[in-house]
């Protein structure tokens, strides 16, 4: 269920792709379906896994045609097989064409995303590791790719830049060294009264040794690190801080990583190299 913040976001995004796709008409609804025209669509999952997206989509019926009867079949997090109905549309045919492929655009791609991610949390069954997704994210969307790997199971990371201070290679570069990073940091921090989160990227041992003596953060990116590399770092932060591990992760590799014990593991590929679901729109009748 969306949280009222991303039902404000998603509706605000919708109108803005609304105005993207309609423009000044839906020319080929208003020149080809007779004003008075009523009808009648089902939503068919032509691909099995996990559906996401239906408040999104409802909301797309809602904003251009409130008249629209939406009836959902299944929810947010249920599971598709080939042949389901998802959910049924009735109204004025015009409307119903109008918002046709906005809503599936925003279904299949949450769906393709919510799939991929219950994939991989349901690899991580067994252990204390918890996935993540990246802001690496489609502009504009990612209040529902972030909605979708949630439906799908996993966790967010941070929405954008302004909600954590995350320092990675980059900053660190800039900075001239780790612990500079982490010192400008806590003195932003105090100097404009911010109470935010601070995760800090470590590359190699000797960061990480850095960190663990100088601390003023409460998580660690372990980037990069091969999985017995990664198994010592853990033992060596020893609970003292949360630890993530990211960086060339993946599906063959994915299990061995959780196996070190690390907290959290990331991974851009849930919402930046996914594949959309197969679902699609078809008329029933005339009313």
């Amino acid at each position: 269920m969306m949280t009222p913040q991303e039902k404000t976001a998603a509706e605000f995004y919708i109108r803005l792709a609304l105005k993207e796709d309609v423009g000044d008409g839906d020319h080929t609804s208003l020149a080809c379906v007779p004003e008075t025209a009523r009808g009648e669509a089902v939503l068919v999952a032509k691909e099995a896994g996990v559906l996401a997206g239906v408040e999104v989509a409802e909301t797309v019926y809602r904003l251009v045609d409130p008249h629209i009867d939406f009836k959902a079949l299944k929810h947010d997090g249920d599971r598709l097989a080939v042949g389901d109905r998802v959910w049924t549309v009735s109204g004025a045919s015009r409307s119903i064409l109008t918002a046709e492929r906005l809503s599936l655009n925003y279904v299949q791609r949450m769906s393709g995303i919510a799939t991929q991610t219950r994939r991989l949390v349901d690899m991580l069954a067994g252990t204390r590791t918890t996935l993540l997704d990246t802001r690496k994210t489609t502009p504009n969307n990612r209040v529902f790719e972030k909605m979708a790997v949630r439906i799908g199971g996993g966790s967010n990371h941070r929405f954008g830049l302004f909600d954590m201070i995350l320092i990675k290679d980059n900053h660190i570069d800039f900075a001239g060294g780790v612990v500079e990073a982490v010192q400008a940091a806590e003195a932003y921090l105090k100097a404009n009264g911010l109470k935010l989160p601070v995760e800090v990227e470590v590359r190699n041992e000797a960061e990480l040794e850095a960190v663990l003596r100088h601390g003023g953060v409460q998580r660690i990116m372990l980037d990069n690190f091969t999985v017995p590399d990664l198994k010592k770092a853990v033992e060596k932060i020893g609970g003292r801080y949360e630890t993530e591990a990211s960086g060339g992760i993946t599906e063959a590799t994915l299990k061995d990583y959780a196996s070190s014990g690390v907290d959290f593991i990331s991974v851009g590929g849930l919402t930046h190299h996914v594949a959309s679901l197969d679902l699609s729109l078809k008329a029933v009748h005339h009313i």
